[in-house]
Protein backbone atom coordinates (compact mmCIF):
# COMPACT_ATOMS: atom_id res chain seq x y z
CA UNK A 1 0.00 0.00 0.00
CA UNK A 2 1.05 3.57 -0.65
CA UNK A 3 0.11 6.01 1.76
CA UNK A 4 0.91 9.39 -0.13
CA UNK A 5 -0.29 12.46 -2.42
CA UNK A 6 -2.08 12.55 -5.83
CA UNK A 7 0.35 13.99 -8.52
CA UNK A 8 -2.19 15.56 -11.45
CA UNK A 9 0.90 15.17 -13.86
CA UNK A 10 0.99 11.36 -13.25
CA UNK A 11 5.30 11.58 -12.27
CA UNK A 12 5.45 11.40 -8.29
CA UNK A 13 3.12 10.37 -5.61
CA UNK A 14 0.36 7.86 -5.73
CA UNK A 15 0.88 7.46 -9.47
CA UNK A 16 4.78 7.06 -9.19
CA UNK A 17 4.08 4.48 -6.40
CA UNK A 18 1.70 2.23 -8.17
CA UNK A 19 3.44 2.09 -11.77
CA UNK A 20 6.44 0.71 -9.26
CA UNK A 21 4.35 -1.62 -7.82
CA UNK A 22 3.17 -2.81 -10.92
CA UNK A 23 6.38 -3.12 -12.74
CA UNK A 24 7.72 -5.04 -9.66
CA UNK A 25 4.89 -7.98 -9.86
CA UNK A 26 2.78 -6.66 -7.12
CA UNK A 27 -0.70 -5.41 -6.37
CA UNK A 28 -0.69 -1.78 -5.23
CA UNK A 29 -3.00 -0.02 -3.28
CA UNK A 30 -3.29 3.10 -2.22
CA UNK A 31 -4.73 5.66 0.91
CA UNK A 32 -4.55 8.98 -0.68
CA UNK A 33 -3.62 11.99 1.81
CA UNK A 34 -3.43 14.92 -0.03
CA UNK A 35 -4.74 16.17 -3.82
CA UNK A 36 -2.29 17.77 -5.34
CA UNK A 37 -2.43 20.07 -8.96
CA UNK A 38 1.06 20.23 -10.26
CA UNK A 39 2.93 19.57 -13.41
CA UNK A 40 6.77 19.48 -14.62
CA UNK A 41 7.15 22.76 -13.39
CA UNK A 42 5.71 23.38 -10.21
CA UNK A 43 3.19 22.40 -7.88
CA UNK A 44 0.18 24.90 -8.21
CA UNK A 45 -2.11 23.99 -5.10
CA UNK A 46 -2.37 21.47 -2.55
CA UNK A 47 -6.02 19.75 -0.95
CA UNK A 48 -5.37 17.75 2.31
CA UNK A 49 -7.91 15.16 2.17
CA UNK A 50 -10.20 14.92 5.49
CA UNK A 51 -7.91 12.43 7.87
CA UNK A 52 -11.20 10.32 8.60
CA UNK A 53 -11.30 9.90 4.66
CA UNK A 54 -7.54 8.61 5.02
CA UNK A 55 -8.40 6.75 7.80
CA UNK A 56 -11.18 5.04 5.99
CA UNK A 57 -9.22 4.07 2.96
CA UNK A 58 -6.59 2.43 4.62
CA UNK A 59 -9.29 0.43 6.99
CA UNK A 60 -11.17 -0.73 4.06
CA UNK A 61 -8.26 -1.95 2.17
CA UNK A 62 -6.50 -3.69 5.47
CA UNK A 63 -10.31 -5.50 6.26
CA UNK A 64 -10.82 -7.23 3.02
CA UNK A 65 -7.39 -7.20 0.92
CA UNK A 66 -4.50 -6.90 3.52
CA UNK A 67 -1.39 -5.08 3.67
CA UNK A 68 2.01 -7.30 3.24
CA UNK A 69 3.84 -3.93 3.27
CA UNK A 70 3.30 -0.11 3.34
CA UNK A 71 4.80 2.92 2.76
CA UNK A 72 4.29 6.67 3.16
CA UNK A 73 4.91 9.56 0.77
CA UNK A 74 3.73 13.04 1.32
CA UNK A 75 1.55 13.22 4.99
CA UNK A 76 1.47 17.17 4.69
CA UNK A 77 0.29 17.94 8.20
CA UNK A 78 0.72 16.73 11.53
CA UNK A 79 -2.86 15.15 12.02
CA UNK A 80 -2.66 13.54 9.44
CA UNK A 81 1.02 11.97 10.15
CA UNK A 82 -0.53 11.21 13.86
CA UNK A 83 -3.55 9.11 12.19
CA UNK A 84 -1.40 7.49 9.56
CA UNK A 85 1.09 6.43 12.61
CA UNK A 86 -2.46 4.98 14.50
CA UNK A 87 -3.27 2.58 11.56
CA UNK A 88 0.45 1.83 11.16
CA UNK A 89 0.48 0.54 15.15
CA UNK A 90 -2.53 -0.82 15.05
CA UNK A 91 -2.48 -2.68 12.05
CA UNK A 92 1.42 -3.54 12.63
CA UNK A 93 2.19 -2.79 9.45
CA UNK A 94 5.79 -3.09 8.40
CA UNK A 95 6.58 0.23 7.08
CA UNK A 96 8.50 1.78 4.17
CA UNK A 97 8.81 5.81 5.27
CA UNK A 98 9.43 8.43 2.49
CA UNK A 99 9.73 11.43 4.24
CA UNK A 100 8.44 13.78 1.07
CA UNK A 101 9.71 17.76 2.59
CA UNK A 102 10.48 19.39 -1.08
CA UNK A 103 9.08 18.89 -4.49
CA UNK A 104 11.36 18.79 -7.22
CA UNK A 105 10.23 22.08 -8.38
CA UNK A 106 10.92 23.26 -4.39
CA UNK A 107 7.20 23.30 -3.02
CA UNK A 108 7.02 22.11 0.53
CA UNK A 109 5.05 19.20 0.83
CA UNK A 110 5.40 18.81 4.76
CA UNK A 111 4.63 21.61 7.26
CA UNK A 112 7.37 22.80 9.42
CA UNK A 113 5.13 21.89 12.23
CA UNK A 114 4.66 18.65 11.08
CA UNK A 115 8.62 17.57 11.16
CA UNK A 116 8.72 17.31 14.54
CA UNK A 117 5.65 14.59 14.52
CA UNK A 118 7.09 13.00 11.91
CA UNK A 119 10.24 12.08 13.56
CA UNK A 120 8.46 10.91 17.37
CA UNK A 121 5.54 9.11 15.90
CA UNK A 122 6.17 7.88 12.52
CA UNK A 123 9.76 6.86 12.19
CA UNK A 124 9.96 4.99 15.60
CA UNK A 125 7.36 2.32 14.14
CA UNK A 126 9.21 2.16 10.66
CA UNK A 127 11.38 -0.60 8.88
CA UNK A 128 13.21 1.47 6.09
CA UNK A 129 13.13 5.45 6.18
CA UNK A 130 14.73 6.84 2.54
CA UNK A 131 15.44 10.45 3.01
CA UNK A 132 17.38 12.31 0.22
CA UNK A 133 20.52 14.18 1.54
CA UNK A 134 18.43 17.89 1.95
CA UNK A 135 15.81 15.53 4.17
CA UNK A 136 18.51 14.00 5.97
CA UNK A 137 19.96 17.12 7.51
CA UNK A 138 16.81 18.43 8.70
CA UNK A 139 16.10 14.86 10.31
CA UNK A 140 19.42 14.92 11.61
CA UNK A 141 20.40 18.60 12.09
CA UNK A 142 23.82 18.16 10.35
CA UNK A 143 25.15 19.26 7.25
CA UNK A 144 25.93 16.64 4.49
CA UNK A 145 28.51 17.34 1.41
CA UNK A 146 29.64 13.80 0.82
CA UNK A 147 29.42 10.31 1.26
CA UNK A 148 31.03 10.21 4.95
CA UNK A 149 28.36 13.06 6.21
CA UNK A 150 25.51 10.63 4.70
CA UNK A 151 26.77 7.84 6.70
CA UNK A 152 27.66 10.31 9.86
CA UNK A 153 23.54 11.05 9.19
CA UNK A 154 22.18 7.65 8.50
CA UNK A 155 23.30 6.59 11.81
CA UNK A 156 21.98 9.73 13.79
CA UNK A 157 18.53 9.36 12.32
CA UNK A 158 18.57 5.28 13.08
CA UNK A 159 18.73 7.11 16.51
CA UNK A 160 15.10 8.46 16.19
CA UNK A 161 13.96 4.83 15.96
CA UNK A 162 13.77 3.21 12.18
CA UNK A 163 15.32 -0.14 11.56
CA UNK A 164 17.15 0.70 8.47
CA UNK A 165 18.06 3.98 7.25
CA UNK A 166 19.12 4.75 3.77
CA UNK A 167 20.51 8.29 2.79
CA UNK A 168 19.95 9.17 -1.01
CA UNK A 169 23.09 10.42 -2.82
CA UNK A 170 21.46 11.97 -5.56
CA UNK A 171 21.81 15.68 -4.15
CA UNK A 172 25.72 14.47 -3.78
CA UNK A 173 26.71 13.38 -6.38
CA UNK A 174 30.58 12.70 -6.43
CA UNK A 175 33.23 11.62 -9.38
CA UNK A 176 30.36 11.15 -12.29
CA UNK A 177 28.40 8.62 -9.97
CA UNK A 178 26.10 8.90 -6.70
CA UNK A 179 26.80 6.32 -3.70
CA UNK A 180 22.86 5.55 -1.76
CA UNK A 181 24.07 5.00 1.79
CA UNK A 182 22.50 2.20 3.76
CA UNK A 183 22.50 1.88 7.31
CA UNK A 184 21.36 -1.52 8.84
CA UNK A 185 21.61 -3.81 11.79
CA UNK A 186 24.89 -1.73 12.75
CA UNK A 187 26.71 -1.64 9.53
CA UNK A 188 26.62 0.27 6.41
CA UNK A 189 26.63 -0.53 2.76
CA UNK A 190 27.22 1.56 -0.39
CA UNK A 191 24.99 1.05 -3.30
CA UNK A 192 26.57 2.89 -5.97
CA UNK A 193 25.15 3.91 -9.55
CA UNK A 194 26.31 6.20 -12.22
CA UNK A 195 24.94 9.74 -12.70
CA UNK A 196 22.48 10.18 -15.26
CA UNK A 197 22.39 13.79 -17.04
CA UNK A 198 18.74 13.89 -17.80
CA UNK A 199 15.93 15.74 -16.19
CA UNK A 200 13.83 12.94 -16.34
CA UNK A 201 14.28 12.78 -12.79
CA UNK A 202 10.75 13.71 -11.09
CA UNK A 203 9.42 10.99 -8.68
CA UNK A 204 12.59 9.54 -8.09
CA UNK A 205 12.04 9.18 -4.46
CA UNK A 206 8.58 8.15 -4.60
CA UNK A 207 9.38 5.00 -7.03
CA UNK A 208 12.57 3.92 -5.21
CA UNK A 209 10.89 3.56 -1.67
CA UNK A 210 7.95 2.22 -3.73
CA UNK A 211 10.65 -0.15 -5.06
CA UNK A 212 12.03 -1.04 -1.54
CA UNK A 213 7.96 -1.84 -0.79
CA UNK A 214 7.36 -3.72 -3.42
CA UNK A 215 10.55 -6.07 -2.46
CA UNK A 216 9.80 -6.41 1.10
CA UNK A 217 5.95 -7.37 0.31
CA UNK A 218 7.72 -10.43 -1.27
CA UNK A 219 9.89 -10.99 1.35
CA UNK A 220 12.89 -9.70 0.52
CA UNK A 221 15.78 -8.86 2.96
CA UNK A 222 16.69 -5.24 3.16
CA UNK A 223 19.61 -5.05 1.11
CA UNK A 224 18.28 -7.41 -1.42
CA UNK A 225 15.31 -4.61 -1.67
CA UNK A 226 17.67 -1.96 -2.24
CA UNK A 227 19.43 -3.63 -4.93
CA UNK A 228 16.50 -4.06 -6.79
CA UNK A 229 15.31 -0.35 -6.05
CA UNK A 230 18.61 1.15 -7.32
CA UNK A 231 18.33 -0.96 -10.38
CA UNK A 232 15.01 -0.16 -10.95
CA UNK A 233 15.82 3.83 -10.56
CA UNK A 234 18.71 3.34 -12.93
CA UNK A 235 16.60 2.48 -15.98
CA UNK A 236 13.74 4.74 -14.87
CA UNK A 237 15.66 7.73 -14.86
CA UNK A 238 17.90 7.31 -18.40
CA UNK A 239 14.64 5.86 -20.00
CA UNK A 240 12.41 8.18 -18.26
CA UNK A 241 9.36 10.10 -20.18
CA UNK A 242 10.45 14.01 -21.77
CA UNK A 243 7.13 15.28 -21.44
CA UNK A 244 6.50 19.35 -20.21
CA UNK A 245 9.05 21.99 -20.21
CA UNK A 246 9.94 21.17 -16.58
CA UNK A 247 11.31 18.18 -14.51
CA UNK A 248 9.72 14.84 -16.72
CA UNK A 249 8.98 12.02 -14.99
CA UNK A 250 10.92 8.56 -14.47
CA UNK A 251 9.77 6.00 -16.37
CA UNK A 252 9.68 2.79 -13.48
CA UNK A 253 8.16 0.18 -15.80
CA UNK A 254 10.90 0.75 -18.24
CA UNK A 255 12.99 -2.21 -16.75
CA UNK A 256 9.69 -4.30 -17.96
CA UNK A 257 9.26 -2.55 -21.54
CA UNK A 258 12.99 -3.24 -22.18
CA UNK A 259 12.48 -6.74 -21.50
CA UNK A 260 9.74 -7.38 -23.64
CA UNK A 261 11.33 -5.23 -26.41
CA UNK A 262 14.33 -7.70 -26.34
CA UNK A 263 11.47 -10.28 -26.95
CA UNK A 264 10.88 -8.27 -29.89
CA UNK A 265 14.00 -7.82 -31.63
CA UNK A 266 15.30 -11.70 -30.85
CA UNK A 267 12.49 -12.62 -33.23
CA UNK A 268 12.47 -9.70 -35.38
CA UNK A 269 16.53 -10.94 -35.90
CA UNK A 270 15.35 -15.05 -35.89
CA UNK A 271 12.94 -14.55 -38.91
CA UNK A 272 15.73 -12.31 -40.80
CA UNK A 273 18.05 -14.89 -40.09
CA UNK A 274 15.06 -17.77 -41.63
CA UNK A 275 14.64 -15.36 -44.67
CA UNK A 276 18.37 -15.33 -45.39
CA UNK A 277 18.90 -19.23 -44.84
CA UNK A 278 16.27 -20.80 -46.56
CA UNK A 279 17.55 -17.96 -50.05
CA UNK A 280 19.64 -20.09 -52.58
CA UNK A 281 21.20 -16.57 -53.62
CA UNK A 282 22.17 -14.90 -50.39
CA UNK A 283 25.26 -17.27 -49.56
CA UNK A 284 27.26 -15.01 -52.90
CA UNK A 285 26.96 -12.12 -50.58
CA UNK A 286 28.66 -13.47 -47.88
CA UNK A 287 32.69 -12.26 -46.93
CA UNK A 288 35.49 -14.12 -46.33
CA UNK A 289 35.05 -12.49 -42.91
CA UNK A 290 31.61 -13.82 -42.92
CA UNK A 291 28.49 -11.93 -42.50
CA UNK A 292 26.45 -10.42 -39.31
CA UNK A 293 22.88 -9.13 -39.00
CA UNK A 294 22.28 -7.46 -35.68
CA UNK A 295 19.38 -5.18 -33.90
CA UNK A 296 19.31 -2.50 -31.75
CA UNK A 297 16.36 -1.76 -28.73
CA UNK A 298 15.10 1.41 -29.00
CA UNK A 299 17.41 3.36 -26.34
CA UNK A 300 20.71 1.40 -26.57
CA UNK A 301 23.14 1.80 -23.52
CA UNK A 302 25.59 -0.20 -24.81
CA UNK A 303 26.79 -2.75 -27.49
CA UNK A 304 25.10 -5.15 -24.54
CA UNK A 305 21.38 -3.63 -25.89
CA UNK A 306 22.43 -5.35 -29.92
CA UNK A 307 21.50 -8.67 -30.71
CA UNK A 308 23.42 -10.35 -33.28
CA UNK A 309 24.50 -14.25 -34.38
CA UNK A 310 27.42 -15.27 -32.12
CA UNK A 311 30.14 -16.54 -34.21
CA UNK A 312 28.28 -14.65 -37.53
CA UNK A 313 26.45 -16.07 -40.65
CA UNK A 314 28.75 -18.62 -42.74
CA UNK A 315 28.41 -20.09 -46.08
CA UNK A 316 27.51 -24.20 -46.30
CA UNK A 317 27.49 -24.81 -49.77
CA UNK A 318 24.99 -22.83 -51.27
CA UNK A 319 23.24 -21.76 -48.39
CA UNK A 320 23.75 -19.58 -45.51
CA UNK A 321 23.65 -20.79 -41.67
CA UNK A 322 23.45 -18.90 -38.60
CA UNK A 323 26.27 -20.32 -36.41
CA UNK A 324 24.43 -19.74 -33.37
CA UNK A 325 21.06 -18.52 -32.59
CA UNK A 326 21.01 -14.70 -32.03
CA UNK A 327 21.89 -13.08 -28.43
CA UNK A 328 22.51 -9.45 -27.18
CA UNK A 329 26.10 -8.62 -27.26
CA UNK A 330 26.10 -10.96 -30.65
CA UNK A 331 28.41 -8.66 -32.50
CA UNK A 332 30.65 -5.99 -31.76
CA UNK A 333 31.26 -4.85 -35.13
CA UNK A 334 28.02 -4.60 -36.41
CA UNK A 335 26.95 -3.34 -33.04
CA UNK A 336 29.18 0.05 -32.97
CA UNK A 337 27.63 0.52 -36.68
CA UNK A 338 24.07 0.46 -35.41
CA UNK A 339 24.86 2.82 -32.37
CA UNK A 340 26.55 5.52 -34.46
CA UNK A 341 23.94 5.28 -36.94
CA UNK A 342 21.48 5.60 -34.32
CA UNK A 343 22.49 9.28 -32.76
CA UNK A 344 21.61 10.83 -35.97
CA UNK A 345 18.41 8.57 -36.63
CA UNK A 346 17.15 6.55 -34.14
CA UNK A 347 14.44 4.51 -36.28
CA UNK A 348 17.66 3.09 -38.13
CA UNK A 349 18.13 -0.03 -35.45
CA UNK A 350 19.38 -2.87 -37.64
CA UNK A 351 22.33 -3.74 -39.96
CA UNK A 352 23.98 -6.48 -41.79
CA UNK A 353 27.87 -6.49 -43.09
CA UNK A 354 28.12 -8.28 -46.96
CA UNK A 355 30.66 -8.18 -49.52
CA UNK A 356 31.96 -5.71 -50.99
CA UNK A 357 32.08 -5.08 -54.78
CA UNK A 358 31.58 -2.23 -57.11
CA UNK A 359 28.61 -4.40 -58.74
CA UNK A 360 27.24 -4.54 -55.73
CA UNK A 361 26.88 -0.69 -54.69
CA UNK A 362 25.51 -0.33 -58.44
CA UNK A 363 22.77 -2.59 -57.50
CA UNK A 364 22.13 -0.66 -54.54
CA UNK A 365 21.81 2.58 -56.59
CA UNK A 366 19.26 0.78 -58.86
CA UNK A 367 17.36 -0.05 -56.37
CA UNK A 368 16.89 3.35 -55.00
CA UNK A 369 18.86 3.04 -51.95
CA UNK A 370 20.90 5.69 -50.47
CA UNK A 371 24.86 4.85 -50.95
CA UNK A 372 27.55 6.46 -49.18
CA UNK A 373 31.29 5.14 -48.29
CA UNK A 374 34.16 6.01 -46.63
CA UNK A 375 38.16 5.58 -47.05
CA UNK A 376 40.33 3.34 -44.86
CA UNK A 377 43.46 4.96 -46.03
CA UNK A 378 42.16 8.02 -45.20
CA UNK A 379 41.27 6.88 -41.51
CA UNK A 380 43.57 8.67 -39.02
CA UNK A 381 46.10 7.28 -36.83
CA UNK A 382 44.60 7.22 -33.35
CA UNK A 383 41.57 5.79 -34.75
CA UNK A 384 43.49 2.46 -36.75
CA UNK A 385 45.28 2.36 -33.52
CA UNK A 386 42.11 1.49 -31.38
CA UNK A 387 40.89 -1.82 -31.76
CA UNK A 388 37.72 -1.62 -32.71
CA UNK A 389 37.26 2.19 -33.51
CA UNK A 390 37.56 1.66 -37.69
CA UNK A 391 33.69 0.94 -37.78
CA UNK A 392 32.62 3.96 -35.88
CA UNK A 393 34.91 6.67 -37.48
CA UNK A 394 33.82 4.86 -41.22
CA UNK A 395 30.01 4.61 -40.41
CA UNK A 396 30.47 8.77 -38.72
CA UNK A 397 32.12 9.34 -41.98
CA UNK A 398 29.59 8.22 -44.30
CA UNK A 399 26.55 9.53 -42.40
CA UNK A 400 28.55 12.98 -42.79
CA UNK A 401 29.17 12.75 -46.59
CA UNK A 402 26.05 13.01 -47.69
CA UNK A 403 24.06 14.40 -44.38
CA UNK A 404 22.19 11.56 -43.48
CA UNK A 405 22.14 7.67 -42.67
CA UNK A 406 21.98 5.75 -45.47
CA UNK A 407 21.04 2.45 -46.54
CA UNK A 408 24.27 0.55 -48.44
CA UNK A 409 27.50 1.77 -47.15
CA UNK A 410 31.13 0.50 -48.38
CA UNK A 411 34.45 1.06 -47.68
CA UNK A 412 36.72 -0.43 -50.72
CA UNK A 413 39.54 -1.86 -48.03
CA UNK A 414 43.14 -0.77 -47.34
CA UNK A 415 46.48 -3.00 -47.11
CA UNK A 416 45.99 -5.82 -45.43
CA UNK A 417 41.79 -4.96 -44.63
CA UNK A 418 39.02 -6.81 -46.47
CA UNK A 419 36.68 -4.19 -48.57
CA UNK A 420 33.06 -4.42 -47.03
CA UNK A 421 29.53 -3.40 -47.48
CA UNK A 422 27.31 -2.73 -44.48
CA UNK A 423 23.50 -2.90 -44.95
CA UNK A 424 21.03 -0.51 -42.92
CA UNK A 425 17.84 -0.43 -41.94
CA UNK A 426 14.81 -0.19 -39.34
CA UNK A 427 14.58 -3.48 -38.69
CA UNK A 428 16.40 -6.60 -38.98
CA UNK A 429 13.83 -8.41 -41.36
CA UNK A 430 13.74 -5.02 -43.88
CA UNK A 431 17.38 -5.51 -44.05
CA UNK A 432 17.30 -9.23 -44.45
CA UNK A 433 14.54 -8.11 -47.66
CA UNK A 434 17.38 -5.40 -48.84
CA UNK A 435 19.99 -8.31 -49.03
CA UNK A 436 18.00 -10.71 -50.62
CA UNK A 437 17.13 -8.52 -53.25
CA UNK A 438 20.44 -7.38 -53.81
CA UNK A 439 21.65 -11.16 -53.84
CA UNK A 440 18.73 -11.58 -56.63
CA UNK A 441 20.89 -9.16 -59.38
CA UNK A 442 23.97 -9.96 -58.33
CA UNK A 443 26.02 -12.66 -60.16
CA UNK A 444 29.35 -13.49 -58.64
CA UNK A 445 32.19 -13.29 -60.67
Amino acid sequence: MTIAGSDSGGGAGVQADLKTFAALGVHGTCAITAITAQNTEEVRAVHDVPVDIVRAQIEAVVDDIGVDCAKTGMLHTSEIIRTVAEEVKQHRLSLVVDPVMVAKSGAKLLQETAIKSLKEELLPMSTVITPNAREAEILSQMSISGPDDAKRAAKKIAELGPGAVVVKGGHIPEGGKVVDTLYFEGTFREYPAPLIDRNTDHGTGCSFSAAITAELAKRQTIPDAMDVARNLITSAIRHGIQVGRGHGPVNPLSLLYRNAEKWEVLNDLQRAIQMLEVSTSFHRLIPESQSNIAMSLREPESPLDVAAVPGRIVKIGEHARASATPAFGGSKHVASAILVAMRYDPSMRAAMNILYSPAIVKIGQNLGLTVSYYERAKEPSDVKGKEGATIPWGTEEAVKRIGRVPNLIYHAGDYGKEPMCAILGKTAREVAMTALRIAEAFEEP
